[in-house]
């Protein structure tokens, strides 16, 4: 949240103003751009069975440049103005970053492959 984006769209320096659900969720999907699919689970009691159910909804949010949510992140979503045909809700805040494999792919690059010769498996089978 360092950097300053040109966004109008954008919770902290757009004019955009959040009102009604605020709720945290985890990011779904991160393909479209500027927009993230959010899932958030909701316990529901269910009166005639007198039990509990999870209750999952996607919502689609707008991500600004100056927050750049991706897949795996928990962010906080505020509920907005119209912002297009699908998106009610906006980024307030990203909560917690998910581990990029970007670090575990350097790591397997440099271990050597594990082949089995096959003139050793010859050699045991005779």
């Amino acid at each position: 949240m360092a950097q300053e984006c040109n966004d109008e769209k954008c919770y902290v320096h757009g004019n955009v103003k959040v009102r009604g659900n605020v709720f945290t969720g985890k990011v779904v999907s991160a393909k479209a751009p500027k927009t993230i699919k959010v899932e958030r689970e909701v316990v529901h009691f269910v009166k005639k069975y007198e039990r509990y159910k999870k209750v999952k909804s996607k919502i689609a949010a707008h991500n600004p440049g100056c927050m750049n949510a991706k897949e795996g992140d928990i962010v906080t979503v505020g509920e907005t103005r119209k912002l297009s045909k699908t998106k009610n809700f906006t980024i307030m805040s990203i909560d917690k970053r998910a581990e990029r494999p970007e670090e575990k792919k350097e790591s397997m690059a440099k271990k050597p492959d594990k082949k089995i010769k096959t003139a050793a498996i010859k050699g045991e089978k005779q």
